[in-house]
Parts: structure tokens; C-alpha cells; sequence
């Protein structure tokens, strides 16, 4: 099972851009998106904050929904969007069991490609976007 020592190496060997936050917390900025990876119990939880729900037009929402839900079923072939405390967040979760740097590598990187791929499609239903 890989460690946090591990997981660092990982960030290393990648050169990316980290810092640590707590045991076995990390936040990695790939451009202007700050990927949050924790190790919890058996998995690596790896986490991006992508809007503040309250930005969402209130008579937008159903379509905003909606577009989150076919970006879920179409283009996050590992992770998922979700909401936590009033953020849509991207998510992906890794076992540590047998987890190697390609997989760690590719998780980060699609999680960074997502952001900046599905962000100007939702950028669309906030409040303060440009016209």
C-alpha cells in the first residue's frame, strides 16, 4: 500500500507545484486550479473546488444541473462532479493498494483538463460571467 511518502515522491518526480497542508494533505496548483489530495483510510482522495453554487442564476439552476449531469455521464470517465458545502466540486478516488505514478499522474492531469475544459460550459450560468 502506498504511503504519503509515496504520494509526495509522485508530486516530486511530476515537478508539480505543492504544498502540505497537514498529514497526508497536499494542494496542487496546475495553473489556477488548486487540486486538494488527502489520503484517506485505503484511498487517495484527490478534489477540486470549482464554483461557489451561489454564482449559479437562480433561474438557471435547472439547466446548470443538468449540464453537470451529462458532464457526469459523458466526459468524467473516473471521477464525478459533486456538491460540498455549497461548491460544485470534481472528485476522484485512487486505492492505494496498488496505485502506481501513471495513474496517480493521469488523475491529476484529468482533473486539471477538466477544470479548464468544463469550466467555460458553466461559466455560462453564472451570475457576474462575461457577456
Amino acid at each position: 500500500m502506498k504511503t504519503a511518502e509515496d504520494i509526495e515522491s509522485f508530486m516530486i518526480r511530476m515537478d508539480a507545484n505543492y504544498d502540505t497542508l497537514g498529514e497526508s494533505i497536499w494542494v496542487v496548483t496546475e495553473g489556477a486550479t488548486d487540486l486538494v489530495i488527502s489520503i484517506a483510510g485505503p484511498v487517495l482522495v484527490c478534489r477540486v473546488k470549482l464554483l461557489d453554487l451561489d454564482r449559479v442564476v437562480k433561474d438557471r439552476r435547472e439547466a446548470f444541473f443538468q449540464t453537470l449531469l451529462q458532464l457526469n455521464a459523458e466526459e468524467m470517465l473516473h471521477g464525478a462532479y459533486g456538491l460540498e458545502e455549497g461548491f460544485v466540486v470534481a472528485t476522484d478516488a485512487l486505492e492505494l493498494e496498488n496505485l502506481d505514478y501513471n495513474e496517480f499522474q493521469a488523475t491529476v492531469d484529468d482533473l486539471a483538463m477538466t477544470v479548464s475544459k468544463h469550466y467555460p460550459l458553466l461559466n455560462k450560468f453564472l451570475t457576474d460571467a462575461a457577456a
